[in-house]
């Protein structure tokens, strides 16, 4: 598999409560709006926390969004890829660099919602590898919803994981969970699936709030329904 080449990367300070990892592709006007509430709702969760932001090839402001958070607040990093390598690349390259003792991740474009972070940290202390959202009331237009409903039912039947929810980008593990995956193609959508595989297997879920997108479009295609599908196929098989 080709490795994901990149040209710039700014760091962060060393063991935090958590590590945010956020995948970033064309998001340059959510990411001040989006680093201000990552900072509420860690402050109302008495978190500390460090932050990878990995622009996934952009080809708007993203990086220099990113760069103008780093000045503003050194618990805000990056790392650019000099072309899109897609969601699983991304959050492999944030698990990579995640010192955390837990690990956020978490859509760029504001429809995740961070003031769910400290209620899902807290769910995980119960015992939990990993804490699933459920987007259980979705913002999203049917093109994306009927679909999303269709491939998590064939998941969940496939896989054996109750969750209603494996698309949604918010989740927390503990740092040996992300450490012990290894995620390529569209395998991100499975991580619970490949934990479970490498023996995490307390797996929870737990519903959070949706937002519609608030800024430019969306970056979902049939082409990502299908590829999808075809990893199921390979991470059945793998497991």
């Amino acid at each position: 598999m080709e490795q994901p080449q990149h040209q710039h990367s700014v760091s962060v300070p060393d063991c935090p409560d958590l590590s945010i990892i956020v995948p970033a592709y064309e998001e340059a006007d959510s990411l001040p709006e989006l680093a201000d509430r990552i900072r509420a709702a860690c402050a109302e969760g008495d978190l500390s926390f460090q932050a990878w932001i990995i622009d996934d090839g952009s080809r708007d402001g993203t990086w220099a969004a990113i760069q103008a958070l780093h000045e503003e607040d050194s618990r805000f990093a990056g790392l650019r890829f000099q072309r899109n390598y897609g969601k699983s690349a991304a959050l492999a390259v944030g698990f990579e660099r995640a010192q955390g003792t837990y690990v956020v991740t978490m859509d760029a474009d504001l429809q995740d919602d961070p003031a769910e972070i400290p209620a899902l940290v807290e769910k995980l202390e119960e015992g939990y590898d990993l804490v699933s959202g459920w987007k259980k009331k979705r913002k999203d237009p049917l093109s994306k919803t009927v679909p999303s409903r269709f491939f998590n039912w064939v998941t969940r039947r496939i896989s054996g994981l109750p969750l209603h929810d494996f698309n949604c980008g918010l989740k927390v593990y503990r740092c040996e969970v992300v450490k012990s995956v290894d995620v390529y193609g569209e395998l991100h959508r499975y991580i619970p699936l490949l934990a479970k595989w490498a023996g995490y297997d307390r797996v929870a879920e737990k519903p959070v709030r949706h937002h519609p997108r608030k800024y430019g479009e969306t970056k979902f295609g049939v082409e990502r329904f299908i590829q999808g599908f075809l990893d199921l196929i390979t991470v059945v098989f793998l497991t």
